[in-house]
């Protein structure tokens, strides 16, 4: 599948999503911004996928994302966020969603698997209540400390001040 074939539409998905469960296949689900792919991510991500999983990125939307990182983010457009992780090989499926959480779009497709950072141990984690009830399970995946989109982005604006 092309890079741009796996960014898609609910509707879609849901048409894919059918198939590959009558295939016996797992469908594995997490989300997040993406703003500036980093090493955090695609380590994230490679372990996501694991073994026979399919892998869904619930993306957020710019408007998603300006309603909670506020006006100045994101600094990559979401076709282009996009895209950079449709991109990677362990990424099946990328789909965007405009709310704060995706807990509509969890609800919606249903994944056995919803996986999260370590970060989120502890706390709600949005969707886990649909995927608990039907039987799947919330997987969490180890944090790579002070590696993020918002620490790089604090990085520069320190440097370029420095200036």
């Amino acid at each position: 599948m092309t890079t741009f074939g796996k960014v898609v539409k609910l509707p879609s998905l849901k048409k894919k999503l059918a198939l590959l469960r009558r295939q016996g296949r797992v469908i594995a689900f997490t989300n997040g911004c993406f703003d500036i792919l980093h090493y955090g991510h695609v380590s994230y991500l490679e372990a996501a996928k694991r073994k026979d999983r399919i892998l869904i990125i619930g993306m957020n939307s710019d408007a998603s994302v300006q309603g909670i990182k506020g006006p100045s983010r994101p600094i990559v457009p979401q076709d282009q966020r996009a895209a950079v992780l449709a991109g990677l090989a362990c990424v099946d499926f990328v789909i965007l969603f405009d709310e704060p959480t995706p807990y509509e779009l969890i609800k919606s497709i249903q994944p056995d698997i919803l996986i999260k950072g370590a970060d989120w141990k502890g706390k709600e984690v949005a969707g886990s209540d649909v995927v608990k009830a039907n039987g799947g399970r919330v997987e969490f995946i180890r944090y790579v400390e002070r590696l993020s989109t918002t620490n790089i982005v604090e990085k520069i604006r320190h440097q370029c001040t420095e200036k």
